[in-house]
This record gives structure tokens, C-alpha cells and sequence, in this order.
């Protein structure tokens, strides 16, 4: 069980993303060929056969454009799956945080109100990812000026997925 919500790309996003993505590229949909790639829509792996899009995304950016945050040189973009066209989105209450698999490493990116980044850490999934998740992001939030906080993949720098101060 989580102390955390993970958010995945918010509907309002992912409708944007599908057309047109933060690198101002159009969305190219495609069939996928093997399962196990993380869908940032729904926080679930992609399954083989479904239709897929790699897009650009700058979560930042848009928690900015939301809350008026200035993150300037923080702003960043990156790739992401989604599902190419609208899907159900995340479970209502996961047991588990997504892309947990033990022995993976994370980055814990701390935000600010304005969007600089505080800090972070390195987080090696131990066999109960929820705890080694839940002991990080409570560490990350017990920091009053931590806002947000952005998941990564050490092998990849991918977006993962973003939890909000509770």
C-alpha cells in the first residue's frame, strides 16, 4: 500500500500530447512490437499490439503553467509512451507504485514553488518498493519548501511519474 499518490500526464496534457508534444513535434502513433515499456497515461507497461506514441514532454513546464511557478533553466522536456489515443488512466487506488521493480534505480528530482529543483536522491527499489518509496518521498516532503517531486530512471532520465506535496 502507498502513502503517495503517483500522478500520471493529466487527460488535459495527454489530448495536447496526441496531437501536437512539447518539442512541438506532431504525435506519430505506431503498433507496439514487445510489452514492458512504461505508458506515462495510465502508469502500467505497454502490452504487445497495443497503439502507442513516443512523445516529448515537459512535465514541469506544465505544473508551471498551472501554479505561475518561473522555472527557467529547470524546464526541461523528455520522451514518453502513451497510449495514441484516449485510455482509462491510472487505477483508482494502486497497491503498488508504478514501475517498481525491485533492483531499478530512481532519482527523486525535489521541486520548489517556483520550479528550482532542492535537491534529490537515488533511490535503489528494495524488494518492498512501496516502503523504499514511501521512506524517500517522505524524507523528500519533510523539506518545507519541496512542492513537488518528479521520478526519474537512472538509465534513461525518463519521467516516470510525479507526486505533489499531500
Amino acid at each position: 500500500m502507498t502513502n503517495y499518490t503517483a500522478l500520471a500526464i493529466p487527460p488535459a496534457a495527454l489530448k495536447e500530447l496526441r496531437s501536437t508534444d512539447d518539442a512541438g513535434r506532431a504525435c506519430a502513433p505506431y503498433t507496439a512490437t514487445e510489452a514492458g515499456s512504461p505508458l506515462r497515461c495510465c502508469l502500467r507497461p505497454v502490452h504487445e499490439g497495443e497503439e502507442i506514441a513516443l512523445v516529448s514532454y515537459a512535465p514541469l513546464r506544465r505544473w508551471a503553467a498551472e501554479t505561475w511557478a518561473k522555472p527557467g533553466a529547470y524546464d526541461e522536456q523528455g520522451p514518453v509512451f502513451i497510449h495514441a489515443e484516449e485510455c482509462e488512466g491510472p487505477a483508482e487506488a494502486p497497491e503498488e507504485y508504478p514501475f517498481s521493480r525491485p533492483g531499478a534505480l530512481r532519482t527523486l528530482r525535489r521541486y520548489n514553488a517556483e520550479g528550482h529543483i532542492v535537491g534529490g536522491r537515488l533511490l535503489e527499489i528494495p524488494e518492498t518498493a512501496a516502503e523504499g518509496f514511501d521512506t524517500a518521498l517522505a524524507e523528500a516532503f519533510a523539506e518545507p519548501e519541496v512542492a513537488l517531486v518528479h521520478i526519474r530512471a537512472v538509465e534513461y532520465g525518463c519521467f516516470q511519474f510525479e507526486v505533489r506535496r499531500p
